[in-house]
């Protein structure tokens, strides 16, 4: 518990000190020191400022090891725990992570993005259809089917053109021609 006299702001330049030997002295830069303001120090307030300023320095000091301390105290802890730095960083990236998914930006993102794939799926299911009834529009066409024809008019001479019926090699045999034929084209 703290003594009823004594200061709990802890953004107070007088904290953990006891009121009734505290005397009003002004904190601010501009109305401190000797020569701001026309206000005159005499030595006696000086040497009381100075002692109070070493006290607050030691206090600082003291509050600075006991922080280290307790820190260490912590991280013994922790280890003793099986908590690591890295399972703590798993953890904390974790804790972010689900803490992101449960905002609502990440959540209107998500549904925006869920649509946009839907649609542009979508968009391309339509364009793969049309594509493809292009296609077998264009192969039932009478170009496609001239082409078609000349082409297997050409391979007829190229496979066909030199026929020897005595020539084991020849592509009339039955061995070559099964195998020229049944060949993707």
């Amino acid at each position: 518990m703290e003594p009823a006299g004594q200061d709990i702001n802890l953004n107070s330049p007088n904290k953990g000190l006891l009121r009734d030997n505290m005397t009003d002295v002004p904190v601010d830069a501009a109305n401190s020191g000797a020569g701001a303001a026309g206000i005159s120090l005499t030595e006696a307030e000086t040497e009381e400022l100075k002692t109070e300023l070493c006290k607050v320095e030691e206090e600082i000091s003291t509050l600075r090891q006991v922080l280290a301390a307790k820190e260490r105290h912590a991280s013994e802890l922790k280890r003793k725990l099986g908590q690591t730095p890295l399972n703590e960083l798993r953890q904390n990236i974790s804790r972010s992570w689900q803490e992101v998914q449960m905002s609502n930006a990440y959540k209107k993102t998500q549904e925006t993005l869920s649509q946009a794939g839907q649609k542009t799926s979508a968009a391309f299911s339509t364009v793969g259809t049309a594509i493809s009834r292009k296609l077998g529009d264009m192969r039932n066409s009478a170009t496609f089917k001239s082409f078609e024809d000349k082409v297997g008019t050409l391979k007829s001479k190229v496979v066909g053109g030199g026929e020897n019926p005595e020539d084991p090699h020849s592509p009339s045999t039955p061995a070559s021609k099964t195998s020229v034929d049944s060949a993707a084209f």
